[in-house]
């Protein structure tokens, strides 16, 4: 089952995650955050949220921020928890995507970062943030794009080498995706962070 292959590779890299993606997690979260502009009153969601470094980012910024993270990999939680530990407000659970805990219309925004191409059930990801997400509500998510040839080969590798992985989606497929799940997507761009790294972004809302 790859989501027990994603969870004991993630708790193996958990100690030693952020220092050895340092660069690549401060460019794309902040380039994430940004886009998103969430609102300090917004209820948040981060889907597969690591360490906790988007937490910290929301937080720094403003420190009353109501977050909610879900991971599969404990170790990485442990983490995100200890980072988060002088906020009260900041909730973090063991959960997987296509299962989360949560009532349905609970949240304004739902993120998820740089994960969406280890997801087993894409499909059945995105129908469960659409039902905890609110009516008027917004899903960003940020992930590789295999629109771009080195993320192509990148995927390929991958494939082969990396039993956690699942597979990278062109833009028209991820759109196709969303769509699919009865998401309108309200605005969406590729953006290329250095020579290897090129990630697609999409901001989504509920189809009515």
């Amino acid at each position: 089952m790859i989501e027990n292959t994603v969870r004991n590779q993630y708790d193996q890299v958990a100690a030693v995650y952020d220092l050895r993606w340092k660069s690549y997690i401060s460019k794309t979260l902040s380039f994430l955050k940004t886009w998103a502009e969430i609102s300090p009153l917004d209820s948040v969601l981060d889907v597969a949220c690591g360490t906790g470094e988007f937490e910290r980012l929301l937080l720094s910024e403003h420190s009353t921020q109501h977050i909610v993270g879900i991971d599969i990999s404990e170790k990485m939680l442990a983490i995100a928890k200890q980072k988060c530990s002088p906020y009260p407000q900041v909730e973090f659970y063991t959960a997987t995507a296509k299962a989360l805990p949560f009532a349905s219309n609970s949240f304004d925004v739902i993120v998820s970062a740089n994960s969406f191409h280890y997801f087993d059930e894409p499909a059945a990801a995105l129908t469960e943030m659409r039902r905890v997400l609110k009516p008027e509500g917004k899903v960003i998510i940020l992930d590789w794009c295999r629109d771009y040839l080195l993320c192509k080969i990148c995927d390929i590798i991958l494939k082969i080498f990396d039993p956690a992985h699942k597979q990278c989606y062109t833009q028209a497929e991820f759109h196709h995706l969303l769509e699919n799940s009865n998401f309108v997507i309200r605005r969406s761009t590729r953006v290329r962070f250095d020579i290897l790294w090129g990630l697609m972004i999409a901001t989504a809302s509920k189809k009515t």
